[in-house]
C-alpha cells in the first residue's frame, strides 16, 4: 500500500478526529450512486467503484458461497486521500454488488492494506466464524511531525458477513519497531503449525509472525533477497502452498509487490518466489526475479483466503503508481484486473506460476451476432464491439508475428513477436490518449522474454480501457490500460503466420450501465 500524503497538518488532524468512533463500530451507507455511470472508459466487466478513488485489493476472503472484495478507497475524491476499506461481494467474482464502506480512519490513523480471515474455531473470542480484518494503521499526524514509526497493525471483526465492523479495543496488535515502512499484513491459518501466521513487509524484506488468537503476535523470521540493484520498498505480501502440476510435489509461493519504477517494464509490478516454508522461515533456490505479470497495470495483487479445495484466486489493482492519479476518467478512478486462477508448474527445472481466467468467465461470453463481423476471419476483420470481446487463437510463426487493434482515427495497440530475439512486445504509444502523464507514455513499449518458439497461443480480453493478454495457457501475462478516443473496431494479424483454433466472443456487460 503505497501512499501519497498531500495534506496539511490541519487537515490531517481533522481527518483523524473526524472518523473516530468511541464504540469502534463502523456503520455506513452504500456508496452514494445507485447505478454505475456510463462513461467512455468505464469497464463493462472489470470491477470499479461507482465513484471516487480505488487502489489495492484488500481482505480477499470467501465465506458461505460469497467472495468478498475489500479495497483501498477514498470516498471524497478521484485521487488518493485518507484511506478506507471499500467493500463489494460476488457469487462468481464477475457480478459484483457494492456494500457499505467497511472500515474508516480513526484516531489511530488511516486504514491501509491488509487481509481477512474466517475464525472458524473462535480462537479470537469474537465469535465462531467471525470475519476478521487485519490491516495497517497509518498515522498522518505523527508522520507530519517527523516520526518514522507511523505504521502499526490493527484488527476488526464482523459477525454479520462483513456488513458492520467492530475494531478491537486494544489496537494496535503489532506495534512499530521504529521503521518507516511496516505494513500490509497477509494472515492465513497454517494447518501444519495449527496457528495463525502472517507475512508482513518491513521496508526491504518480509517478516513472518505467528499467533494463537489473532491478537498476540510473535515474530518468527525475516526473508530477504539479494537484489542488485535494490528494488526499493516491498509491499502487499502473500504466502501460500501449492501443488506442482499433477505431481505430489508441493512448494510455497511468496508474492511481493514493488513500486518506484522497479518492475521489468517500468513503475509498479508484482513478483513471486517459489521455495519452502517450514512454519518459521521461507527459503528459495530462485536466483532471479520472476514476475506474475509483465504489463505495467497489475499491481498489489493478492489471493483469496478460505476458498474451497485450496484454489488460489488472484486479483490485482489494474493501474500503476507512476500515473494512476491522472488517468483520464471522470467520476471514478481505477479498476481491478479480472480474477485469475493461479497454478504452479515446473519447466526446464524452473517453477512457474501460471495465471488463467476463471472458468466462470465463460458464463459472460457469448457468440457474436451473425453478420456483425465484416472482412476476413481470422486475419483481417472489423467488429463494432471489438473492445468488449474475448479473442483466442494458436499461431504457427515463420519469422515474426504482429497483431494490431485499431480504430477509424488510426489509433492502435500492437503486439509483436520476433523469433530471432525471442521477445514478445506490446506497444501502446499510439493507442489513444497517451499524453495525460509522461510516465504513461514512457512506459508504452513493454516486453516479455518468451524465448525462441515456433508457435504461441493467445487469449486476449478487451474491455473499455484495458487489454489483458495471456500467452501459452497463462505462462506469461501482460495487462495494460489503454484510452483510445473512440473504441477499437479493426483487428489484423500479419500474413507471416498460420492461425488455428481462432475464436472471438462477445463479453457481456455485468454492471448496471
Amino acid at each position: 500500500m503505497r501512499h501519497f500524503l498531500i495534506y496539511t497538518l490541519a487537515l490531517f488532524t481533522f481527518v483523524s478526529c473526524k472518523y473516530s468512533d468511541d464504540k469502534n463500530t463502523e456503520r455506513s451507507s452504500v456508496q452514494d450512486a445507485t447505478s454505475y455511470t456510463l462513461e467512455q472508459y468505464r469497464p463493462r466487466f472489470h470491477f470499479t467503484p461507482k465513484a471516487h478513488w480505488m487502489n489495492d485489493p484488500n481482505g480477499l476472503v470467501y465465506s458461505h458461497g460469497t467472495y468478498h472484495l475489500f479495497y483501498q478507497y477514498y470516498p471524497d475524491s478521484t485521487v488518493w486521500g485518507p484511506m478506507h476499506w471499500g467493500h463489494a461481494v460476488s457469487k462468481d467474482m464477475l457480478h459484483w454488488k457494492p456494500r457499505p464502506i467497511a472500515l474508516k480512519p480513526d484516531s489511530l490513523g488511516y486504514i491501509f492494506s491488509g487481509s481477512a480471515v474466517i475464525d472458524k474455531q473462535n480462537t479470537s473470542g469474537f465469535g465462531a466464524n467471525a470475519m476478521i480484518a487485519i490491516f495497517t494503521y497509518h498515522d498522518p499526524v505523527k508522520e507530519k511531525q517527523g516520526a518514522i514509526d507511523t505504521q502499526t497493525q490493527g484488527i476488526a471483526y464482523s459477525l454479520d458477513k462483513g456488513e458492520t465492523w467492530t475494531k478491537y479495543k486494544h489496537n494496535p496488535v503489532i506495534k512499530n519497531p521504529g521503521i518507516t515502512d511496516f505494513r500490509d499484513p497477509k494472515v492465513f491459518w497454517n494447518d501444519e503449525t495449527n496457528s495463525w501466521q502472517m507475512a508482513l513487509v518491513a521496508k526491504d524484506h518480509v517478516e513472518f509472525y505467528e499467533s494463537a488468537n489473532l491478537k498476540d503476535w510473535k515474530k518468527l523470521s525475516d526473508f530477504r533477497f539479494p537484489d542488485d540493484p535494490p528494488l526499493g520498498v516491498w509491499e502487499c505480501p502473500d504466502l501460500f502452498k501449492m501443488r506442482v502440476g499433477d505431481t505430489d510435489e508441493e512448494k510455497w509461493v511468496l508474492i511481493v509487490s514493488h513500486g518506484g519504477n522497479s518492475a521489468p517494464n517500468g513503475g509498479s509490478g508484482t513478483r513471486y518466489f517459489v521455495g519452502d516454508y517450514n512454519g518459521k522461515t521461507f527459503t528459495t533456490d530462485q536466483k532471479q526475479s520472476q514476475w506474475i505479470d509483465y504489463g505495467t497495470d497489475n499491481y498489489a495483487g493478492v489471493t483469496y483466503n478460505n476458498v474451497p479445495n485450496n484454489e488460489r484466486l488472484f486479483i490485482g489493482w489494474m493501474s500503476n503508481w507512476e500515473y494512476a492519479q491522472t488517468t483520464p476518467t471522470t467520476t471514478w478512478r481505477s479498476a481491478m484486473t479480472l480474477p485469475r486462477s493461479l497454478s504452479l508448474i515446473k519447466s526446464n527445472n524452473r517453477y512457474i506460476l501460471k495465471s488463467q481466467l476463471l472458468d466462470t468467465f465463460k458464463s459472460i461470453i457469448k457468440p457474436v451476432e451473425e453478420g456483425s463481423i465484416s472482412g476476413h476471419l481470422p486475419y483481417d476483420f472489423t467488429y463494432e464491439k471489438l473492445q468488449e470481446s474475448f479473442i483466442s487463437f494458436h499461431a504457427e510463426i515463420k519469422d515474426s508475428l504482429q497483431i494490431q487493434f485499431s480504430n477509424s482515427k488510426g489509433e492502435h495497440y500492437t503486439i509483436s513477436y520476433h523469433k530471432d530475439s525471442g521477445v514478445l512486445s506490446a506497444d501502446r504509444s499510439q493507442s489513444g490518449l497517451v499524453d495525460f502523464n509522461p510516465n504513461y507514455k514512457n512506459f508504452s513499449f513493454q516486453t516479455i522474454p518468451v524465448g525462441v518458439r515456433d508457435s504461441l497461443s493467445f487469449k486476449i480480453v478487451l474491455d473499455a480501457s484495458s487489454i489483458e493478454l495471456f500467452i501459452n495457457d497463462g505462462v506469461y501475462a501482460l495487462t495494460n490500460q489503454i484510452f483510445p478516443t473512440e473504441p477499437y473496431t479493426a483487428f489484423q494479424i500479419n500474413s507471416d503466420v498460420t492461425i488455428s483454433n481462432f475464436e472471438i466472443k462477445q463479453v457481456e456487460n455485468v454492471f448496471d450501465l
